[in-house]
């Protein structure tokens, strides 16, 4: 009992960085997740993490809050990164939608309640399906447990700053376009040289009306070619992981520094 009562203030510590981990962290922040499911999964990961790595002893003083807000403030930035790089499948299914004409019928989104496009849904559900598959929600919550080997609980602010950190986020944001660019490119290429046909049909038979006819062609032609790139999707997504927990470490090295 007087051990829990000294291991308290560094329990309450890693409780609540475990916990805003899971707040951004995909598959975790998912809304039909029961909240105190979430917070009983935090709150075991925290125990355990507590009686299993020798932590510095922690007392509560005036600079304690600091550290509450440090630590909640370090779950959700390093949680959003892995988010953030998992929506660059949205940006490529809105890209698609737009060329395949589905941009008229956007699908509300359970997670955020927001509009998302058709395509990009359901990419993004196949990419949270195969990020099961592969065991990657274990590896982020690898990364939430030994984030505490790169920012110790008693680290007192995050150099957020540094010319370190916003380089690498802004590096982030560019291969978070680059990349959703570089993913719909195939389906988007094949529609456009579908576009080229209508137009020469266009040119050489007038009497035709493009537009009533091209949408059905556009729309059958994208799906028999999605269906063909959805083996590339998942190759795809196996860089776009390992990515993601690379971001994740860089970021955790980065707040590890000194100022």
């Amino acid at each position: 009992m007087e051990s829990f009562i000294q291991a308290y203030p560094a329990f309450l510590l890693v409780f609540i960085r475990i916990a805003s981990f899971f707040i951004v962290l995909p598959l975790y922040n998912y809304r039909t997740i029961p909240m105190p499911f979430k917070i009983g999964i935090a709150g075991m990961v925290a125990v355990l993490l507590v009686f299993s790595i020798d932590f510095p002893v922690i007392t509560i003083d005036g600079f304690y809050a600091l550290l509450i807000i440090k630590e909640a403030l370090l779950g959700v930035l390093t949680g959003l990164v892995a988010m953030m790089l998992l929506y660059a499948v949205q940006i490529a299914g809105g890209l698609i939608d737009f060329h395949m004409g589905f941009m008229l019928a956007n699908v509300v989104d359970p997670q955020t309640g927001a509009q998302s496009p058709l395509t990009g849904s359901y990419l993004y559900i196949f990419a949270l399906l195969y990020l099961l598959l592969i065991d990657g929600h274990h590896l982020l919550l690898d990364g939430a447990v030994y984030s505490f080997q790169f920012v110790p609980i008693d680290q007192l602010f995050l150099p957020l700053s540094s010319a370190s950190v916003i380089e690498h986020v802004a590096m982030l944001m560019g291969f978070l376009f680059a990349f959703g660019i570089s993913m719909a490119f195939p389906v988007v290429g094949s529609l456009f040289l579908v576009d080229i046909a209508l137009g020469i049909v266009s040119r050489t038979v007038p009497q035709m009306n493009v537009f009533v006819v091209g949408l059905p062609i556009k729309l059958i032609a994208g799906l028999i070619i999605l269906f063909i790139y959805i083996g590339v999707f998942f190759m795809s997504m196996n860089y776009l992981f390992k990515e993601m927990i690379l971001a994740m470490r860089t970021l955790l090295e980065l707040f590890g520094e000194t100022i």
